[in-house]
C-alpha cells in the first residue's frame, strides 16, 4: 500500500505525513472501522484526543490495519491529546499513561496540549501551560513520544510557551478552513519552524456548500472538499479531514494529482465566513 502525502519534517527531525485523518466526534463504536478503512485508503497520520472518548477504537483501527496490510507500527503516526483536566506535570504524567494504555502502544509519535490554560481564566495561566509542558519535554526525552505539540494556542500563546521551556512545540493544531483560517497563528508558528495541523479542516462541512468554492472545485473536476484539503496542503498546512463514509474516507484522499493556480487560491482566501466553530481561545473556558 502507498502513502498518500508527502511528509513534513518537524524541527526535531521526525517526519510527519502531510495530511490526516481526524475522528473527533466519530462515535466509539465506529472509530475502529474509519481508522481501518483510512489507513486502507493510505491515510498515515491519525489524530485523536483523550476528549474525544475514542482512543481505545483509534487504537484497535491501527491494530487491525497492521496485521490486515502488513504495515509495521513506524508506518503509523499517531497523535492524541491532553485534556485540559488534567494540566499541570502530576496529572499530566498520569493521564499520558492511560491514553497509551487506551490506544494499547508502546509509544506515541505525537502528543499535544488540547487547549491553553488562558488569562481569561486563570492568572497563572503561563505557569499552567508550563507545568503540564514540562511533564511533555520528560516524556519526550525519554523516548514515550516522538514529538510534542500544541492545539488550539494562538500565537502568544505559542511565543510564552516558547519564553518559559526548553523545548519548543513541533506541532500546532488549529481551526483553519475556508472561510476562518487563524493565519496569525499559523504564519507565526511556520516562521519559528513550528508545523501547523488543521482541524476541521472543511468547515464542519458548512464550507462545502460555498458557491465560489464550488466553482472553483468545477474548474479541477474536483469535489469541494478535495479543494479545501488541497487549499491546505499548498499552504503547507497539514489537513486532518474527518469521515464516517469510505466514499469520502477515499475521496479526501485523492488530492494529489492536481494543484491550485495562485489566482484560485487568493479567491479561495477571499471566500468569508461560511462554516465552522470559529472558536477564540482566550475567551471559551478551558
Amino acid at each position: 500500500m502507498n502513502h498518500v502525502s508527502d511528509n513534513l519534517t518537524l524541527h526535531n527531525g521526525v517526519k510527519i505525513p502531510g495530511l490526516g485523518f481526524g475522528v473527533w466526534q466519530i462515535s466509539p463504536l465506529h472509530t475502529a472501522k474509519c481508522v481501518r478503512t483510512a489507513i486502507k485508503a493510505g491515510y498515515r497520520n491519525i489524530d485523536t484526543a483523550e476528549g474525544y472518548m475514542n482512543e481505545k477504537g483509534v487504537g484497535e483501527g491501527v491494530r487491525q490495519a497492521m496485521e490486515e496490510y502488513g504495515l509495521k507500527r513506524e508506518e503509523i503516526f499517531v497523535s492524541t491529546k491532553l485534556w485540559n483536566s488534567h494540566r499541570g506535570y502530576d496529572k499530566a504524567m498520569k493521564a499520558f499513561e492511560v491514553s497509551l494504555k487506551k490506544l494499547g502502544l508502546e509509544y506515541l509519535d505525537l502528543y499535544l496540549i488540547h487547549w491553553p490554560a488562558v488569562s481569561r481564566w486563570h492568572d497563572d495561566w503561563r505557569e499552567i501551560n508550563r507545568s503540564t509542558w514540562r511533564a511533555f519535554e520528560e516524556l519526550y526525552r525519554d523516548g514515550r513520544i516522538k514529538a510534542i505539540g500544541v492545539s488550539n494556542f494562538l500565537a502568544h500563546h505559542v511565543q510564552a510557551l516558547t519564553e518559559d521551556s526548553d523545548i519548543k512545540p513541533m506541532v500546532n493544531q488549529i481551526e483553519y478552513h475556508v472561510g476562518f483560517g487563524q493565519v496569525k497563528s499559523a504564519e507565526y508558528c511556520q516562521a519559528n519552524g513550528i508545523v501547523v495541523e488543521a482541524w476541521s479542516p472543511l468547515g464542519s462541512g458548512g464550507v462545502l456548500r460555498n458557491g465560489e468554492l464550488n466553482r472553483i472545485a468545477g474548474k479541477y473536476g474536483k469535489s469541494a472538499a478535495q479543494i479545501c484539503i488541497r487549499w491546505l496542503l499548498q499552504k503547507n498546512i497539514v489537513p486532518l479531514p474527518k469521515s464516517t463514509h469510505e466514499k469520502y474516507i477515499m475521496e479526501n484522499a485523492d488530492v494529489f494529482d492536481f494543484s491550485i493556480s495562485e489566482e484560485d487560491m487568493t479567491a479561495i482566501d477571499r471566500i468569508p465566513y461560511c462554516g465552522g466553530m470559529m472558536f477564540d481561545p482566550d475567551s471559551a473556558r478551558s
